[in-house]
């Protein structure tokens, strides 16, 4: 398994490690529980430098992403990022990925850890003569600072007031303990903080830094936890090669209006004739957790409309939530559902999924 700058420090500290997408991955410290809500109460970190990060530049850099990822590379100002996709012909998703604007004609793409192979080759069939391609994944180190009281924390460590001034979807290049880092306010766990890109010898001093003023190590758990909360997706659940963006609602960061890129044709006619299938969020007043691959049932029948993608307790509602496909017959907020699990079914009730936590 391949290890992350920091897996060392996570051994050191107890945590229990898994392989995840052929990382060596801590999965809790102190408890998912424990870790979640102090995430959703305080401040959080996790590892996240499995994660892969990649480099674009030269004069044909912009038109190069505008032709490959769903969103509009050309409305990014430098210092600007966004949430994007990159889609294959048939309009499915290869991935989801976030764009950093550093410069006219030079960006960092940051890239899930499970397709970072595949999206790397993915771009290098594309690449044009006026675009240079660089792995930056293997040298930098990646952490993730969220919370309430994140963005504070942070400005503190980093002395440096002004990063409260950041929007989201904006980042910064600063120093935090004498090491220049990339400050991305950006998140997956539906609270406000930090994405901190360091160099990979730096990230033990920062994780250090950090923990020593009260910021709770966190594991992969609780982050699952948080992102099915908050309703995001996570590829190889929600989204993935044969997933549309109608589908699966993210036509919010897909800009036909933009001109054509990979797929678009594709989503737009899905767009056009409407979706089959739709994603939703779904709570339970069971404390027994949905899990993904079970099936969703028309409330009293034995007709199947649907599966679970990602299903938890959640820490901060304390009761079962999940997200599933569903035909659209069945997509609207209200509807009542049944979850088989196991031997038995659950009463669910269809929620928008970004209501999960309020509901």
């Amino acid at each position: 398994m391949r290890r992350t700058p920091l897996t060392s420090k996570h051994e050191s500290m107890q945590a229990r490690i898994v392989d995840y997408e052929g990382w060596s991955m801590p999965v809790m410290y102190a408890g998912i529980l424990e870790e979640a809500r102090a995430v959703r109460n305080g401040a959080g970190m996790f590892d996240i430098s499995h994660m892969g990060r990649v480099r674009f530049g030269g004069s044909g850099a912009t038109a190069f992403l505008q032709s490959l990822t769903s969103n509009d590379v050309e409305a990014l100002k430098p210092s600007e990022a966004q949430y994007s996709l990159l889609t294959n012909p048939e309009g499915g998703i290869i991935d989801d990925i976030i764009v950093y604007r550093e410069s006219e004609e030079a960006y960092l793409v940051v890239i899930n850890a499970g397709n970072a192979e595949k999206d790397k080759l993915w771009f290098k069939q594309h690449l044009t003569p006026s675009v240079n391609f660089t792995d930056l994944s293997s040298e930098t180190a990646m952490i993730a600072v969220q919370g309430p009281k994140a963005p504070e924390i942070v400005a503190d460590l980093a002395n440096f007031p002004e990063l409260l001034n950041l929007k989201r979807f904006q980042y910064f290049n600063g120093t935090i303990s004498g090491s220049s880092v990339t400050y991305c306010r950006t998140g997956y766990t539906g609270e406000d903080g930090f994405e901190i890109i360091l160099s990979a010898g730096a990230a033990e001093t920062v994780w250090d830094e950090l923990l020593k003023i009260g910021v709770t190590a966190c594991g992969l758990g609780a982050r699952d936890a948080l992102r099915i909360e908050a309703g995001y997706p996570l590829y190889g659940h929600e989204i993935d090669d044969a997933t549309s963006p109608v589908e699966a609602l993210l036509m919010w960061v897909v800009k036909l209006d933009k001109g054509p890129f990979t797929g678009s044709d594709a989503i737009e006619t899905l767009k056009k004739n409407g979706a089959p299938r739709r994603l939703v969020g779904l709570v339970s007043s069971e404390r027994i957790q949905p899990r993904q691959g079970y099936n969703i049932f028309e409330k009293g029948t034995d007709k199947q409309i649907g599966v679970i993608t990602s299903g938890v307790f959640s820490p901060t509602r304390e009761r079962s939530i999940a997200m599933g496909y569903v035909t659209t017959e069945f997509a609207a907020t209200g509807t009542i559902v049944e979850i088989a699990i196991r031997d038995k079914r659950i009463i669910a009730e269809v929620v928008p999924k970004k209501s999960l936590l309020t509901s």
